[in-house]
């Protein structure tokens, strides 16, 4: 059974950097698609950064140019690096992993907060 695990959530101050990790387990192959959703209290989940196994990424526009997700296949992990935090970054940080609709994987979250 597939399991995906987040790690590196915490409190930091504005301006400040975090780096997200999620490994997954249950399988050996690496996925076709990574990503990191949030969710802030009283919102939706919203997308913030994808990426595909041949790297293409794609990212928020509210995030574009602050954070950056990576992969290393080799060992089915899916990294976010985040610069430049702000307080409205504030959120719960989803990780997810899909190969289609039918195999579709979600973490449990991790919380970041950003607050002075």
């Amino acid at each position: 059974q597939v399991q995906l695990v987040e790690s590196g959530g915490g409190l930091v101050q504005p301006g400040g950097s975090l780096r997200l990790s999620c490994a997954a387990s249950g399988r050996t192959s690496s996925f076709y698609g990574l990503a990191w959703h949030r969710q802030a209290p009283g919102q939706q989940r919203e997308l913030v950064a994808v990426i595909t196994s041949s790297g293409t990424t794609r990212y928020s526009d509210s995030v574009k140019g602050r954070f950056t997700i990576s992969r290393d296949n080799t060992k089915n992990m899916v990294h976010l690096q985040m610069n430049s935090l702000k307080p409205e970054d504030t959120a719960v940080y989803y990780c997810r992993a899909w190969d289609s609709p039918q195999d579709d994987y979600w973490g449990q979250g991790t919380q970041v907060t950003v607050s002075s």
